[in-house]
């Protein structure tokens, strides 16, 4: 999950948290989060490895509030489920299927996962 790199340190949009889920897993974790060029790096690491990378600013505001190897709390388990069900779709090919209501598309959409 990003925002928007470069933005303003206190502007949530500069803001990056990237999760980690694996079938099996009892929630997905924060795996990295950070602000500003920290978070411009998360960005790029996960666009290198077909990551996918979604923009909502909404989401990696609560997100970033979870600190780093902790599981997403489970008042985020649905909110999650839905992104990761659309992501599901996608990869499946539905490239028309809209997003959940809390998420703006983003041109990365394309990407693969979380």
């Amino acid at each position: 999950m990003s925002s928007l790199p470069g933005a303003d340190d206190e502007d949530p949009r500069s803001l990056a948290v990237a999760l980690k889920y694996a079938p099996g897993d009892q929630a997905p974790k924060v795996v990295a989060k950070g602000r500003g060029l920290i978070a411009e790096e998360i960005i790029a690491r996960a666009r290198e490895h077909g990551v996918f990378v979604h923009e909502s600013p909404e989401l990696v505001t609560l997100l970033s509030q979870i600190d780093i190897d902790d599981l997403i709390p489970p008042t985020l388990y649905i909110a999650i489920a839905e992104l990761l069900a659309w992501l599901y779709q996608i990869e499946r090919g539905g490239e028309d299927i809209e997003p959940p209501l809390f998420i703006s598309p983003s041109p990365q959409d394309e990407q693969r996962s979380i």
